[in-house]
């Protein structure tokens, strides 16, 4: 916990935990102000928990959201009344702190004059300077000049962040290049499905983001307000603002857990699990452990989300665990998808449909889960089926693990940058804006029609590279992707079926047959998820090399 202070009664701090609470009530404190929206990061509890914890606490606490680096007037009003309305001395808190101090900015601004504010910000670690330009320029953050110029800015470091970052170093090593990305640690989200199973320990997923930016490049901690474009400019928290020759857009899918009725409150407990989650997926371990009798129930939203296989490898490796412990039998598991078949690509139906055989799973298509009653061990399924009305049905449960609905960042939606869904519009060979030709993306956020996995990050980042290397140099785009995605689905402890696919569901095999037939269980698939992704992913990925993901040639059609 990192508290700072602003003024006597105000301090602000990035976001705390369950456990903080008592410590803060302790301190003194005697109301707790959260501004940051649940579901911004995979490692973050939700408000309602702190909420619980702060009651225990004899402290009070309100919710007052604002969207990441996008504080409006009408947020600084509820500011405004939310800290007149508390007991003082108050507790502000958000990703990193700057939201709360943006908004306590903007109410003192009509009290305080602005070089008191720029004064006490600044000692507690927070530049306010862009919140004055702000307020100079009648409410709206100029770009025509900015707090910073490079020649590449990268926004987002996950996986497809860091990785372009790495391979545009690796190909052109004096590039001026900044991150922005506001987290302070990185994860390893493919690991957490074996977290859920028992296989890896969850702090083996993560490592300090600090660690792993690329020499030389970089990095700014803040969140992304808005794209001007038209300006060559990005806005950030705090209204500072970011100027770019080349931009590459990845921050990720957002985690639309409030879409579903009732499940923030109950997550973590009642035996309500999920695996995307950093601080849920041991709960998992623990409710499958702990289940001998009952039902499971395993759910999957409307497409897209990341990693489209997640939802039944928990379902798998759970049931591999009941049948190994002899509790299977005993055990109901209802696999509640929203869409109408098991996996996208028909190739590997037939060895999972074996499996959920094997667990005497039921399949129930075209179930998407609208709300759940934690106490009382009950979820809502809304039913629509092609040529049917619409239904609703209510499913008792023992234990029920929930893939979360997920969209694009509020940020990326509303951009001059995003489709009509939302998605960043890219060209899906080059990864190149379709309107803005300094622009790229990759990752989960484009709308390229691929599988949003870390594997394709992986052969994207290279593709990303090479082509704004060449348009450094005054040259066409010179590399392709050709949709490649991987999902390795662990259908049990020791065996996994590895989907490598492309466009179109084609498929796209990385080994030999003899080797590994993805079509198949396999127990070299098995060795390759547990014991060489890993490190490949920390040593490799992450660091430019790109073992078997070298960009293919962009193939250019003759005049």
């Amino acid at each position: 916990m990192e508290l700072r202070t602003i003024s006597p009664k105000f301090t602000v701090s990035p976001q705390i935990t369950i456990e903080d609470v008592q410590v803060i009530a302790l301190q003194g404190y005697r109301s707790i102000i959260c501004n940051r929206p649940d579901g911004e990061g995979a490692d973050q509890p939700s408000f309602k928990e702190i909420a619980a914890a702060a009651e225990a606490a004899g402290i009070e606490a309100r919710y007052v959201p604002v969207q990441s680096g996008m504080v409006k007037d009408q947020d600084v009003a509820a500011f405004g009344e939310a800290l007149e309305d508390v007991q003082r001395p108050v507790l502000a808190y958000c990703r990193t702190g700057t939201r709360s101090a943006t908004l306590w900015s903007f109410h003192e601004a009509k009290k305080r004059p602005m070089s008191e504010i720029l004064m006490a910000t600044k000692a507690a670690g927070y530049d306010m300077n862009g919140v004055a330009r702000r307020i100079a320029n009648g409410g709206k953050t100029p770009t025509d000049t900015g707090d910073a110029h490079f020649q590449v800015v990268i926004v987002g470091a996950g996986a497809g962040g860091i990785s372009v970052a790495a391979s545009l170093k690796s190909r052109q090593p004096d590039l001026d290049i900044a991150v922005i990305d506001p987290a302070d640690i990185h994860y390893y989200q493919p690991g957490w499905t074996m977290v859920g199973g028992g296989i890896f320990d969850a702090q083996t997923t993560a490592k300090t983001m600090g660690s792993l930016i690329p020499k030389d490049v970089h990095w700014i901690k803040a969140a992304v307000a808005a794209f001007e474009p038209q300006n060559n400019a990005v806005v950030l928290d705090g209204c500072r603002v970011v100027k770019y020759d080349r931009l590459v857009v990845c921050p990720g899918l957002k985690l639309d857990w409030g879409k579903v009725e009732g499940l923030e409150e109950t997550l973590g407990r009642n035996g309500v699990t999920s695996n995307y989650r950093y601080d849920l997926a041991p709960y998992t371990w623990q409710l499958v452990q702990e289940m001998k009798e009952g039902r499971a129930l395993f759910t999957q939203p409307p497409m897209p989300i990341k990693c489209a296989g997640a939802p039944q490898k928990a379902m798998y490796l759970s049931g591999d665990a009941w049948f190994r412990n002899g509790a299977l039998k005993d055990i109901d598991i209802q696999f509640m998808n929203a869409g109408g078949v098991l996996f996208g690509v028909k190739d590997y139906v037939p060895a999972l449909e074996r499996y959920v055989e094997k667990y005497g799973a039921t399949l129930n298509f075209f179930h998407n889960l609208v709300s759940i009653n934690g106490p009382a061990k009950k979820a809502v399924f809304e039913v629509i089926k092609p040529d049917s009305d619409p239904d609703t049905v209510e499913v008792e449960f023992d234990m029920i693990h929930v893939c979360p609905p997920q969209t694009a960042p509020d940020f990326v939606r509303v951009s001059p940058l995003a489709d009509a869904a939302g998605w960043v519009d890219v060209d899906q060979s080059t990864l190149r804006h379709k309107t803005y030709d300094n622009i790229w993306s990759l990752g989960d956020v484009m709308n390229a029609p691929n599988a949003k996995t870390a594997a394709a990050a992986r052969k994207q980042a290279p593709t990303v590279a090479g082509n704004i290397v060449a348009d450094i140099a005054g040259r066409s785009a010179v590399a392709q992707y050709d949709g490649y995605g991987s999902c390795p689905l662990t259908v049990e402890r020791g065996k996994i079926v590895l989907a490598e696919f492309g466009y179109g569901g084609a498929l796209k095999p990385s080994f030999p047959r003899f080797l590994i037939d993805g079509t198949e269980p396999s127990r070299m698939a098995w060795f390759l998820k547990e014991s060489l992704l890993p490190p490949i992913y920390w040593k490799a990925m992450l660091r430019g090399k790109e073992w078997m993901a070298r960009p293919e040639k962009l193939n250019v059609a003759p005049e």
